[in-house]
């Protein structure tokens, strides 16, 4: 089912000191969002970059991370699989933003509270 990790997001307190850090040591690309949205990246993954008051979800806290993985299954058999499981969808399907183009996603939270999303790559 999960063939790959897309993207990881981390919440920090102060974007700007983040940029900063991970240009410098870690020679990582800032990537912009048309919405304003910072990302680092790295290869063909990147790292999304919200606060707490950019977040879309109650579950951040500086420090935490969510995991956009990849599934080689279509979006129907992962809400099934999803829903056979007991597990609670957050939101989704929805259109989102990849590391490498646009995604068809769902998101879950894992028993810790983790939230997680499964996607697939549209127009692949």
């Amino acid at each position: 089912m999960i063939t790959h990790i897309d993207h990881v997001v981390l919440v920090f307190d102060d974007i700007e000191r983040t940029l900063e850090f991970y240009t410098r040591v870690l020679q990582m690309d800032v990537e912009t969002a048309p919405d304003g949205r910072k990302a680092l990246r790295f290869g063909s993954q990147k790292f999304n970059l919200q606060t707490l008051t950019t977040v879309a979800h109650d579950r951040a806290a500086p420090g935490s991370a969510n995991l956009c993985l990849i599934s080689d299954w279509p979006m129907k058999k992962i809400v099934a699989q999803l829903h056979a499981e007991g597990i609670d969808i957050i939101t989704g399907p929805a259109e989102r933003q990849g590391a490498t183009g646009p995604l068809l996603s769902v998101y879950f939270a894992d028993p810790d509270g983790h939230l997680i999303e499964v996607s697939q790559p549209l127009g692949a």
